[in-house]
């Protein structure tokens, strides 16, 4: 499955209008993309249990903690996310925690029409840290 997680991971970093992005909060740092899921490699799909499709999408989070030597520590969180459309329609996406190794990571699915532009929402909660909001936006083409 590691070599699973460096396949998504790769897969997700080849689309740069998708490329991950990290929101910084103290010692935390949030990382998060979101994608089609027909974006991913059908290896990469099948090995998560992931529905290849133009009009789903996936939605990746991983939350990484400075530890004392400054190096990034993967850290467990209660991650939910919500996602709205331009005509206000909102759907709530359910999270599933994925554990390779030391790594955490979060993945969610959700259907899309296309075009679309979605605005998601994420709350985290990490163990000893103040809770954290994030938003972002994507588009996402035929």
């Amino acid at each position: 499955m590691k070599a699973c997680l460096l396949a998504l991971t790769l897969g997700l970093a080849a689309f740069s209008v998708h490329a991950e992005i990290a929101q910084k909060f103290g010692p935390l740092e949030i990382h998060y993309n979101a994608i089609s899921t027909d974006e991913l490699l059908p290896e990469v799909a099948r090995a998560y249990k992931i529905e290849r499709s133009k009009t789903r999408g996936l939605v990746t989070l991983s939350v990484l903690k400075k530890n004392a030597v400054g190096g990034l520590t993967p850290m467990p969180a209660k991650v939910s996310i919500y996602a709205t459309n331009p005509s206000r329609q909102l759907a709530t996406i359910a999270m599933r925690e994925v554990r390779e190794g030391t790594a955490i990571y979060y993945l969610g699915e959700f259907r899309m029409a296309l075009p679309d532009t979605l605005k998601f929402t994420a709350s985290v909660e990490v163990a000893g840290e103040p809770k954290r909001e994030i938003s972002f936006d994507q588009k996402f083409y035929k």
